[in-house]
């Protein structure tokens, strides 16, 4: 009875702490499942316990400090420049293609896996061009938001967090789920392009592109005659270590690593100039690393005590078994909204391997309930919840209320969440 309670407290106490704001994810993870291994009489084979844990995840954190360096200096290259550039001398002044290209650009831009980033080039962007033409600013926020939150990468938050927690491979989470994502994506444009449609109707017979915008347009369209140095080069390396990336055949963090290397030197040859880019994006990626190998401690530890299997168990034995058997089915459907209430970290890392660990008992792979996780928890999740910097950023630079945002947002991106939900159904991913 001793390990159950233990465990149930210590995850708690992360909890607790993570939400408070009082202490970082980063020493929430690391002192309360110490605490509570010290506790429980392990002494000093939690650091063996640590070890194991973070020996675990180590090629997801490879992949992910090498996901971050490769996209930035491929940004800092100007690679997107030119598409981007296009993209908004082509979308003109109708809603029924600004809209939609708003959802192509973002989801461009959601290359390098970061929620933020989106906001920042895709909002400030096109802002101007909703302004005066008359677009509600929601549609904005909502739409970017959609893009992002569907297109959930190996090298994204939710995924990597996923794979640390469980120790699954972010390639066997992610691979089975392309054609469940290829159905978001869809519901992603035709959810754009609906709205541009309902703008276009309210709007008609005052949609005008005024002059200064004209012009603008016609400045950028001439402005990607003359493309970044490099461009086609960068272009067929970012094709080349997604599509192998994708095809399973080679581990990520070692196209990532070869895929930097080659960026750099292509790129920034001068060793001053390598530098100074591994400087700039070395922040980002030592922020999400350092909290990656706090979750290898956390989850070691509580694998390693048998915390984690004993709250399995004792949740098993309240659980009916028709209940069980439906654990993924369920979780998927509440994914999106547990985004409200739970912070990435703490769903992630706190409550998913218990999920899991309560539904394989019954024959539910934990996989599976990784992947049901993913149909919503901070993936279409994360642009409305107050828990994730993000969404204040959204909110934000498009000018609106969190009040606003939410509730335009919320039935897109729950629709989406249950969508793709749907299609799991469908392609085999989960069973009734």
């Amino acid at each position: 009875m001793m390990l159950p309670l233990v465990g149930l407290i210590t995850i708690l106490a992360v909890l607790l702490a993570i939400l408070s704001k009082r202490v970082s994810p980063l020493v929430a993870l690391i002192v309360f499942p110490i605490l509570a291994s010290l506790a429980t009489g392990f002494g000093l084979e939690t650091s063996r316990f640590i070890l194991s844990g973070i020996q675990g995840i180590a090629g997801v954190i490879g992949m992910f400090v090498f996901a971050i360096l490769f996209f930035g200096v491929l940004t800092d290259a100007r690679m997107l420049e030119p598409v981007v550039a296009w993209l908004l001398s082509k979308i003109g002044s109708r809603p029924s293609r600004i809209v939609p290209g708003t959802a192509l650009l973002a989801l461009l831009v959601h290359l390098d896996g970061s929620g933020a980033v989106v906001f920042l080039v895709t909002i400030p962007a096109l802002l101007p061009l909703y302004r005066q033409v008359g677009i509600d600013r929601r549609i904005l926020a909502c739409v970017a938001s959609l893009a992002a939150g569907v297109n959930f990468l190996p090298w994204t938050g939710p995924t990597l967090r996923a794979s640390a927690a469980l120790h699954i491979p972010t390639s066997n989470l992610f691979l089975p789920l392309l054609g469940v994502q290829a159905v978001g994506l869809g519901f992603v444009f035709l959810a754009a392009l609906y709205l541009g449609i309902r703008e276009e109707k309210r709007l008609a017979g005052v949609l005008t592109l005024p002059s200064d915008l004209m012009d603008e347009a016609a400045e950028i369209e001439r402005s990607t005659t003359a493309l970044p140095r490099h461009f086609y080069l960068n272009l067929l390396l970012l094709v080349v270590v997604l599509g192998v990336m994708i095809s399973g055949k080679v581990d990520p963090v070692v196209l990532f690593m070869l895929g930097t290397v080659i960026a750099l030197l292509l790129n920034f040859p001068s060793l001053k100039a390598q530098q100074e880019r591994l400087v700039a994006h070395a922040p980002t990626a030592l922020l999400m690393a350092s909290i990656l190998f706090a979750a290898g401690s956390f989850t070691g530890i509580m694998r390693g005590t048998g915390m984690l299997n004993a709250m399995a168990g004792a949740a098993v034995h309240h659980l009916p078994q028709y209940v069980a058997g439906h654990i993924p089915i369920l979780l998927a459907i509440i994914s999106m909204p547990l985004s409200l209430l739970f912070d990435p970290d703490s769903f992630y890392f706190g409550v998913l391997p218990v999920i899991a660990g309560a539904a394989a008992p019954f024959g539910v792979a934990p996989i599976t309930v990784a992947q049901a996780a993913l149909m919503g928890v901070h993936t279409v999740g994360f642009p409305v919840s107050p828990l994730t910097p993000a969404t204040f950023l959204a909110v934000g630079l498009s000018d609106i209320s969190l009040v606003q945002h939410q509730r335009f947002a919320t039935p897109f991106l729950w629709a989406a969440s249950l969508v793709m939900t749907a299609a799991c159904l469908v392609f085999g991913i989960f069973h009734f």
